[in-house]
Formats: structure tokens, sequence, C-alpha cells
């Protein structure tokens, strides 16, 4: 192995080097190709993971635990009614405990300072599923996406927009990745809704050392020009309140995603992704409430039905790159 990943938890990526996260792009492919022809070989035979949900999952939980299934490990799930995480037992007590019993620790929840915790009292490797402020196992299925759907090129060679609000976990974590990658990366949204002005600034440093493009901008036109794929996200975070909608809605209807944006990009080959779930029907109790609040939303909220269901969407390629990217974070730190 040419880095040195072993032990090293996976927190936020904006501590990996772009060599580093390559690596682990490289990883998961050699293992998607592994699992589809049947020659998958079991590196984490006798470990034993543990996985801590304060916040609900199907991608997250699904590729965690068929990674670590694949492998030869073993999983133990716990959710907040099943532990004494965070409510009976402090994170820094609960990091003790579990690691002393487990080989790593996977944590979706809140906040990032939680995760940090838990790897600096665990002793052993911890994953950052998900927290307010960071995604990164989705950011390397999302680059393992792109590279397949854009023929193997370069990750310098591809440019990208995320549409919507970019304040929280989704939108901070394309900014760096694309940054990092030396990727031309775009955010479309209201002023109001650009990462903090700590994270950009930090994007543009990792963009100087890259020669990434980076631009923020409230015009979803130009933010979409040129750009080989389109990424948007839910419009109200898990963990907010419903009353939100009616503001977000009012701000972001510009920048939904829709046949007529897809078309401004200029390019016929344009692909949309989303890390889901999307709300771009009625067929969630979430989309139903909101549609029949906002009639004139019936096609879809943060992203049209149209698009989601067209040849454009690579949705489903992306929620499936989630296990083999998990997998290759699973295999550098403990095989």
């Amino acid at each position: 192995m040419p880095f040195n990943l072993r032990n090293r938890s996976l927190l936020s990526l904006c501590h990996h080097t772009p060599e580093e996260i390559r690596f682990l792009v490289d990883l998961a492919e050699d293992l998607k190709k592994a699992k589809r022809a049947g020659t998958e070989t079991q590196r984490l035979r006798g470990r034993n993971i543990a996985l801590i949900f304060e916040k609900t999952s199907t991608r997250t939980r699904s590729a965690f635990e068929v990674a670590a299934a694949d492998q030869g490990a073993h999983t133990t799930f716990f959710d907040p009614s099943s532990s004494q995480f965070g409510h009976k037992e402090s994170v820094k007590d609960s990091a003790r405990v579990l690691g002393q019993i487990f080989d790593a620790i996977e944590y979706r929840g809140f906040a990032q300072s939680t995760v940090e915790e838990l790897a600096r009292y665990a002793g052993v490797p911890v994953f950052n599923g998900l927290t307010d402020q960071w995604h990164p196992t989705q950011m390397l299925c999302d680059l393992l996406t792109m590279r397949e759907a854009s023929a193997g090129r370069p990750f310098h060679a591809i440019s990208f927009a995320y549409m919507g609000d970019a304040r929280f976990n989704t939108g901070n974590s394309l900014l760096m990745i694309g940054a990092k990658m030396g990727m031309d990366v775009r955010i479309g949204a209201p002023k109001a809704y650009w990462p903090e002005e700590n994270i950009i600034e930090m994007c543009r440093g990792f963009a100087k050392e890259s020669g990434a493009r980076i631009t923020l901008t409230e015009d979803p036109v130009e933010a979409v020009r040129g750009v080989d794929f389109i990424h948007t996200d839910i419009w109200v975070s898990m963990g907010e309140p419903a009353e939100a909608w009616d503001r977000r809605i009012h701000d972001l209807r510009p920048y939904q995603v829709n046949a007529a944006l897809m078309a401004a990009s200029g390019n016929p080959q344009v692909k949309f992704m989303h890390c889901l779930p999307a709300y771009h029907n009625a067929e969630t109790k979430v989309g139903q409430a909101v549609i029949k609040s906002h009639p004139d939303l019936a096609g879809g909220i943060e992203v049209t039905d149209e698009v989601f269901e067209s040849p454009a969407s690579i949705v489903f390629q992306q929620a499936g790159n989630r296990l083999h990217t998990i997998k290759a974070a699973l295999v550098a730190a403990l095989a």
C-alpha cells in the first residue's frame, strides 16, 4: 500500500492528501470489480466494527454493513434507543469503552465535534458516516461516480456544480473535495446559503495548491454553464423544523434542478447527481406535505421528477458506489 492509511480515521478528508484520496477511489474501483467478478478476497476477517447512528440512514448503514460482511468483518449497530451513547454515558467514556471492544467505530450524527471526540479517545479508527459539517464517505463515492461517468477522465478535467443550500455537509464537502482534487467546482446559491467563510477560505487554499477553480455565485445559469455534473440535495436538512420549508422554497426555487437548468449547462451529456433521499415527487410523506402546501412544486422540489427519472440521472449508480468506497476506507484502515 503506497500510503500509510492503516489505523487512520476518516473524519472529513480535509487532512487527507489528494494522493491519499485518489488511492482510496482507486481501491474502491478495484474492490467493485472484484465483487462483480466474484474474486473478492476477505481481508477483514475477525474484525469487529461498531456502527453508531444518531441520525437515521438507508445508504450509509447498508453500505457499512454489507462492506464489512463482504470483507469478513462483523458489525454491531447502535441507535439512540439501544445504547447509552450521549445519554447516560459521555462521548469520551463511550469512546474508551468501545475502543476496548471494537476494532473500529463508525458514527453518523449531528456535531462534527462528536466524531472528533470519538477519534480522540477511542484508540481505534473512527469513520464519519455524516455530521452536520462533513460527509466524507459520500465524497469518495461522488468522486468514483464522476470518474466512471467521465470515461475515466482525471479529476482536474472534470467540472461540476452544486445547487441549493450549501451551508451543510454536502455543500461543504463538495466544495472541499473539488478544491482538493483540482476540479472546476461551482456553488450556485443565494449568498446567505453559501458555506461559512472559514470553509471557503480553507478551500481557496486547497485550490491554490491543486490548481482547482472555485466559483460561488448567486446566478444559477452561471453556476452550471459548461459543467459535466449538476449536484443537489434536499432543501431542509435532517433535524431542522418543518417551518423551515416555506423560507427555503422561497429562497431556493431558482436553484431547482429542472430541465431548463440542465439545458442551461450547454452540455448535452451533463449528468445529474443527488446523495439521496430526493423529493422529486409526492410519493413520500415529506414530499406530499410540501407539495400540498406548494402545489406548483408537484413536479418535484429540489429536483423535478423529469430530471430525476431521465437518462441524465446517475443517482442510483452513485448510491451503489457508497458500498465500494466505504469498503475501501475500511480495508485501507483495518486490513
